[in-house]
């Protein structure tokens, strides 16, 4: 399926899940720790962008002294919500943020938006952070890039909305695919349902990339799909230029994209997009593949 006409997809960098400085410990990291790890990334990846992403507790990840766990974790106080129930946690890692901006190129992500007010409560905070750092002298980036995830059914329909209020999306295909078809993926009684290629979740995913591409605003994806082979040319054909992946998976994505055509890709996930029945889709994506 090689080309003269190739895609000019690119791996995007450096995506930091902060929560991993927060678990396995007995004690919350402070500030200076935080910005210490997030500085060191940064200058880690020199003039390359660092999305460094807020933190994604509760649901399978809990941490001692801010445990608020319920009785459905996954559709309960996580994510973002989880760091709006713990305001002064969620200004400590703005700070550091925000500190770490001044030492290179840094672009904030908020996991699971799925609200206009939470986009807005996000921007109050990030402000109050700003203020506290400007009262005590201490240089940031004021054009700190904002992004959202789509890791909802909700904001993926409501994406118009986040690309007039955003910088930029990433697609969280691992959540959006559990959220919409109500499959906890790691329950082995029901991990067999669990289909990236459900129409509904293709469709989400296409209207998603083609809403963030129409607005002119950067959309990745940074779920399973992304390093996997197989949705490569699908998810070129749905529009999606930016993949985010394990670095293990890098070499086999970036071959299978060189090798893509982009035209040929755009027209048989189209057909993709139209069918609804489990094993055209399965066949049309081999076709896609071969």
């Amino acid at each position: 399926m090689s080309s003269r006409r190739s895609s000019r997809a690119r791996a995007a960098w450096g995506l930091f899940r902060t929560e991993f400085l927060f678990l396995n410990r007995d004690d919350l990291p402070s500030e200076d720790e935080q910005f210490e790890a997030y500085r060191a990334a940064v200058e880690a990846m020199r003039d390359q962008p660092v999305t460094i992403r807020t933190l994604d507790l509760g649901a399978d990840k809990t941490v001692n002294g801010a445990d608020r766990g319920g009785p459905n974790p996954a559709l309960g106080l996580r994510a973002i919500r989880f760091c709006f129930a713990e305001p002064q946690m969620f200004l400590t890692q703005l700070r550091a943020i925000l500190r770490a901006s001044a030492y290179g190129r840094v672009r904030l992500l908020v996991p699971m938006l799925a609200h206009s007010h939470e986009i807005d409560l996000v921007f109050q905070y990030l402000q109050q952070a700003r203020d506290t750092l400007e009262a005590m002298n201490v240089p940031y980036e004021r054009a700190l890039e904002v992004g959202g995830m789509v890791e909802v059914p909700a904001a993926a329909l409501a994406v118009p909305l986040f690309v007039r209020r955003l910088d930029f999306l990433s697609i969280g295909t691992n959540d959006l695919i559990q959220y919409t078809l109500a499959i906890d993926r790691t329950d082995d009684m029901v991990a067999h349902l669990y289909d990236p290629l459900h129409p509904a979740v293709l469709q989400l995913v296409a209207g998603t990339i083609r809403s963030a591409v129409k607005a002119g605003k950067p959309v990745a994806v940074c779920g399973e799909m992304a390093g996997e082979v197989a949705y490569t040319r699908l998810l070129l054909g749905f529009g999606l230029r930016q993949f985010s992946m394990h670095p293990m998976q890098l070499l086999a994505v970036k071959q299978q994209v060189l090798r893509s055509n982009l035209a040929d890709a755009e027209a048989l996930a189209s057909r993709i997009l139209r069918a609804d029945d489990p094993e055209k889709i399965r066949q049309l994506l081999g076709r896609l593949n071969r």
